[in-house]
């Protein structure tokens, strides 16, 4: 994991929910930590991470991910033992 995920990583994780972190730092942070995606129909995508396994559709046409994105990801994240 390089400074940019931990970057994403705090950001995830600050409050109040930023939603304003682009959709692909989160992905790209996910894939560094080790979790394996899943492609699936449209715009949606999983992700398996230490045995924790979350859902997502990618948002269109903006890049950034809402705040409910921001708090499911985060909510990911600690069912898989991740804290920042």
């Amino acid at each position: 994991m390089n400074r940019r995920h931990e970057k994403t990583l705090r950001a995830v994780f600050a409050d109040p929910v930023n939603g304003n972190i682009e959709w692909r730092k989160i992905e790209a942070l996910f894939l560094a930590l080790g979790a394996t995606r899943t492609e699936r129909t449209g715009a949606a995508v999983s992700f398996t991470l230490n045995s924790a396994v979350a859902q997502f559709h990618r948002p269109h046409p903006d890049k950034a991910a809402l705040r409910y994105r921001v708090r499911d990801a985060r909510k990911f994240l600690e069912q898989a033992g991740i804290r920042p």
